[in-house]
């Protein structure tokens, strides 16, 4: 007869029991039944013992990992001196603007200037027909000669009629009359040459020349057109772009808080290092030639909310044009006691708000609501909630909690940024056993 007798093979953590059955042929008439129940036992509680000790094993680890606080990476926070500026949007506008049109009438006999070529202050841009006003001219010229000629027949018939009265010859009324014709012809005279002067300048409004240096614009009448004076639509535009303004709109909010710290000492504004400016533009270039603040606006606009800021560029090779959109880099002095927390120190809570985790000196993690003014590079800069000294977690935020004690370790960001990454290894790792 054949008996099956088991028994228990531990494995190598001496945790788990496994069964092992062996055949044993055996006569039963040989094996008494009190040995096979003894056997039977001394089974039994060797898998009981097994199981024990198995359990207990997994107590002991359990316990040893939730008496270990969790490691978190903190950096801890310093003040720096920091110039402060912010990037606005602008535009830029010409630096003078000649809108030309014609101040006499008649017909445009040539335009003498090239489109969107440079002109000189004075330089011939349109001649308007002189004839007309060369007649007018000539006619004025004519009657200021009859008015001094007249003239001087008046000043001799009123002094010869003043030594007639004085021998009495004549009578006092025509001594007068003789004096009235005087000063008539003197204001005949006088008005003569102001019908000249008038006719010389009229003469002189043919010739259309630019107020201004700078680019002229293309023109809006060709030869053989009738202008009129002072027209609604100009003739062409010229406009000088060395300098060239940039308009600049900023929150009347910010300049209101830029002179509070700088009232209060907190701000330090550096001469004409605050007022100066850089331009990105459209492509994302920098320009190169740096602006300076040339005036800020007294009246916040109602409708928008801002303050103009009109800064003056140089731009001596044209390469800005009235019109363009750029991004100006203000500068707004210099803030002595900056805190600069790590983007990843500052998180936002469900009413959207900056908070921040930090581990007190009890080495357990407190919820700070701070305040954040902007960003610079790859950090906040903190006006309020945080102080030099404090240790803000930047890794392994999201496992833990406020109140929970942790294991605070110094990390350094920007040597995790420069740092490279190591090669792979061709070596695998090897199986795990199964």
């Amino acid at each position: 007869m054949i008996v099956m007798h088991s028994s228990f093979a531990v494995l190598a953590d001496g945790i788990t029991a496994k069964p092992v059955i062996e055949e044993l042929s055996v006569s039963v008439e040989r094996v008494p039944k009190s040995f096979c129940f003894s056997s039977l036992a001394l089974v039994a509680a060797l898998a009981l013992g097994s199981l024990s000790l198995s359990g207990c094993n997994e107590s002991k680890s359990a316990v040893s990992t939730a008496t270990k606080p969790p490691e978190v990476g903190v950096v801890t926070l310093a003040t720096q001196p920091l110039a402060l500026s912010t990037e606005l949007s602008g535009r830029t506008t010409a630096y003078l603007v000649a809108q030309i049109r014609p101040q006499v009438g008649g017909i445009v006999q040539k335009r003498a200037f090239t489109e969107g070529a440079m002109v000189k202050a004075g330089e011939l841009l349109y001649q308007i027909d002189p004839a007309s006003y060369q007649a007018a001219h000539a006619s004025a010229k004519a009657s200021v000669a009859r008015a001094e000629a007249t003239l001087n027949a008046a000043r001799l018939k009123a002094q010869r009629q003043a030594e007639l009265l004085a021998i009495e010859a004549i009578s006092k009324q025509d001594h007068e009359d003789a004096q009235a014709s005087l000063h008539q012809a003197e204001a005949d005279l006088a008005a003569a040459k102001a019908a000249l002067e008038t006719a010389s300048i009229n003469l002189e409004r043919t010739r259309i020349t630019s107020p201004i240096g700078g680019r002229v614009e293309t023109s809006s009448v060709t030869q053989g057109a009738l202008v009129t004076a002072n027209q609604e639509t100009a003739l062409t535009t010229v406009q000088q772009l060395d300098p060239i303004y940039v308009d600049i709109p900023q929150s009347s909010a910010e300049v209101l808080q830029l002179r509070k710290a700088a009232a209060s000492g907190r701000l330090k504004t550096d001469g004409d290092s605050s007022a100066r400016i850089r331009l990105v533009l459209e492509d994302g270039s920098v320009y190169k030639h740096e602006g300076k603040l040339q005036f800020s606006g007294v009246t916040v606009n109602e409708g928008t909310g801002t303050v103009t800021l009109r800064a003056l560029v140089p731009n001596p090779e044209r390469l800005l044009m009235p019109g363009m959109y750029v991004r100006a880099t203000l500068g707004l002095g210099t803030d002595p006691e900056a805190l600069l927390v790590p983007q990843q120190g500052i998180g936002r809570d469900n009413a959207g708000r900056a908070t921040a985790l930090v581990v007190g000196d009890d080495g357990k993690v407190e919820l700070r609501s701070v305040t954040v003014a902007e960003t610079v590079d790859k950090s906040w800069r903190v006006t309020a909630g945080l102080a030099a000294g404090d240790k803000v977690i930047v890794e392994g935020s999201g496992k833990v909690r406020p109140g929970q004690a942790v294991n605070a370790v110094a990390v350094d960001l920007n040597a995790k940024v420069n740092a490279k990454p190591a090669p792979a290894s061709a070596t695998k790792a090897p199986a795990e056993a199964g």
